[in-house]
């Protein structure tokens, strides 16, 4: 299929069909979403349908989030036209929307938040995606457990920033928005009605708006609040069916005010232990990406470049007394501290005390060579500590708009360290 070789098919659709494949040149296997020719026929029905392909094929190399899926190519073929996309090996999230497959509570707190993040970035690239449900998010599990999650399928997005002719009135009807029902201009409180209404499924085993008729669904949507989850799952806090039906208002000015508002007071469920960690008491990549966002040495950083960092660094915790680096040790690591404080000693008198949002270890990491990469001092643990510790190698992994954010933040680290080393020089007496 042009200069892709597939390998099978991955499924079918009423509108297209889609393959696994192998991209040689890019050594990767990619998914390959082909429309069926009759679709490009006459009609007002094809003609919709080629556009909603259009719209997603523009979006080709323009959404870099670890939370989308890629769109890595579109290929204008005039018989079937194709996407090429990022091969996710997982299911979507239909499969967990069953009562007798339901999720943890903090898996879902887990995914509600990835997505909402994913979301906020997609809103600041000018889409809306108008079909955020179930089978539009891919799970990647492991023994059972959802690890990760990708938003796909983005034919529908409404492109905010486009003077394109945009098609009204597009979605899946169970979690379509009132706004988008009756055709109302739409903001990321349209998505945000929408993500509220997969994590509802999720928790309950059940959409919040539920009938067979289409008139009576959406009769419901407009009209009626959805049920309260609490009596329909053991263990779900009341908070949590609050956040919620805030975000299932009819009205998008009842809802929260944006994403990150949604993001952190849903992520928080599980950092005020309203939901239990599970059997594991695992830290989530939700807490991690909080708490980053929360220290000074990544104040540069953007959402995709926090992930990243999520995702490669070591995170370690030590105990009181430990020593991250002793004098005349050699040594490349570097580490941000998370939380915690280190005491820096110099010849057995301390020189300085280090809290979060600090580095430690980065001269020896930028020096240029081996006989400089010895400490000279010994750093020692004074409340227990937790750091994103990175090497060298788990640097080189990092794409480089997040290497160059880092060589932000270390010329401001040692400009702060120069600025001091000056001001001890000239007036030692305010210097420990």
């Amino acid at each position: 299929m042009g200069k892709y070789r597939v390998l099978s098919r991955l499924g079918d659709g009423a509108t297209s069909e889609v393959f696994l494949a192998e991209d040689e040149f890019n050594h990767r296997q990619v998914a390959i979403k082909r429309v069926r020719p009759a679709v490009l026929g006459e009609g007002l029905e094809n003609r919709y349908r080629a556009h909603f392909f259009a719209s997603e094929a523009a979006l080709a190399g323009k959404l870099q989030h670890p939370n989308v899926v890629q769109i890595f190519d579109a290929v204008d073929d005039p018989v079937a036209p194709f996407l090429v996309m990022e091969y996710v090996p997982g299911v979507t999230l239909r499969r967990f929307c069953r009562a007798d497959a339901l999720l943890p509570l903090s898996q879902v707190v887990e995914i509600g938040f990835k997505c909402a993040m994913a979301l906020s970035y997609v809103f600041r690239q000018g889409l809306i995606h108008r079909d955020v449900k179930p089978a539009n998010i891919l799970a990647l599990v492991d023994r059972e457990a959802v690890v990760d999650v990708k938003i796909t399928d983005f034919g529908s997005a409404l492109d905010t920033l486009s003077d394109r002719t945009q098609v009204y009135r597009v979605g899946s009807l169970a979690y379509m928005s009132p706004e988008q029902l009756d055709g109302s201009s739409l903001d990321a409180r349209a998505d945000m009605f929408s993500l509220a209404a997969v994590l509802y499924h999720l928790v309950a085993g059940r959409p919040p708006f539920d009938a067979v008729q289409q008139g009576a669904l959406m009769h419901q949507i407009l009209n009626l609040a959805p049920p309260s989850l609490v009596p329909l799952r053991d263990g779900v806090p009341e908070r949590m069916d609050a956040i919620l039906q805030r975000a299932l208002a009819k009205s998008p000015a009842d809802r929260f005010a944006g994403w990150d508002e949604f993001a952190l007071e849903w992520s928080s469920l599980v950092a005020r232990h309203e939901v239990p960690r599970g059997p594991l008491q695992e830290v989530l990549d939700s807490e991690r990406f909080n708490l980053l966002r929360s220290l000074e040495f990544f104040a540069g950083f953007g959402d995709v470049e926090l992930w990243e960092v999520v995702h490669r660094a070591q995170w370690l915790r030590h105990s009181y007394g430990a020593a991250l680096y002793r004098k005349g040790e050699e040594g490349n690591t570097f580490h941000i501290i998370a939380q915690g404080r280190v005491d820096v000693y110099r010849d057995g008198q301390r020189v300085a005390q280090l809290g979060a949002g600090t580095s430690v270890g980065e001269m020896a990491y930028l020096a240029p060579s081996d006989e400089l990469r010895v400490h000279a001092a010994d750093v020692i643990v004074s409340d227990a500590a937790t750091t994103v510790t990175f090497t060298p190698t788990s640097m080189d992994s990092l794409g480089p708009v997040t290497r160059h954010l880092f060589d932000a933040a270390f010329i401001k680290v040692l400009v702060r360290r120069l600025h001091a080393a000056h001001e001890s020089m000239a007036h030692p007496r305010r210097i420990l």
